[in-house]
């Protein structure tokens, strides 16, 4: 089931999300649920904030950009509790975007190399260091399940300049190829 995508304005993505274990009730359909949803909407990463559930879960899929990058070809994972343990390299500036914030592209400074510790959708541990591409939309994810957004991470110039924009998502005028879920009464 395709599932709306929270945007602007919605109190949950300010949130810091809880960690959850196997007992979570429908974990199994929520994942299947957010990958499509993720697919619909033509994005790689998805943090379950973004669908209204305040969890400590996301999922990324870059298969969706291995045309033009093979490395990526079946790269699909799911992330349950990740938290970022350490980060390396330098600060890289990369222009992101995001499914809660339509039509909204910023350059964002982040490190080029991060370890992650999580569980998988079978809740075995993991811990390991990403790096490139993989390591900017885990940034990305994490931030929202710890109630940040990537427009948190621009410079105060470059948010003023997207005021107006904000605003419009805030109050749903906007128009985008996805199921969303506005801040709008």
């Amino acid at each position: 089931m395709i599932l709306p995508i929270y945007t602007y304005g919605q109190s949950v993505l300010k949130k810091e999300a809880e960690e959850i274990d196997s007992s979570y009730e429908g974990l199994e359909q929520l994942i299947k649920d957010m990958y499509e949803t993720l697919r619909k909407s033509e994005g790689v990463g998805l943090a379950a904030p973004q669908v209204g559930l305040s969890i400590r879960l996301a999922v990324i899929d870059l298969d969706i950009i291995s045309d033009d990058q093979p490395e990526f070809k079946g790269y699909f994972r799911t992330y349950i509790n990740p938290y970022i343990e350490e980060t390396a390299g330098e600060s890289v500036p990369y222009e992101e975007g995001c499914l809660s914030f339509p039509g909204i592209h910023e350059k964002v400074n982040r490190p080029s190399k991060v370890r992650v510790s999580w569980q998988d959708e079978n809740f075995v541990e993991h811990d390991e260091w990403f790096e490139g591409f993989p390591a900017r939309v885990l940034q990305h994810e994490i931030d929202h399940l710890d109630g940040k957004c990537f427009i948190d991470r621009m410079s105060p110039l470059r948010r003023q300049m997207n005021k107006k924009a904000l605003n419009s998502i805030a109050v749903g005028k906007f128009s985008c190829d996805y199921k969303v879920k506005t801040a709008k009464k």
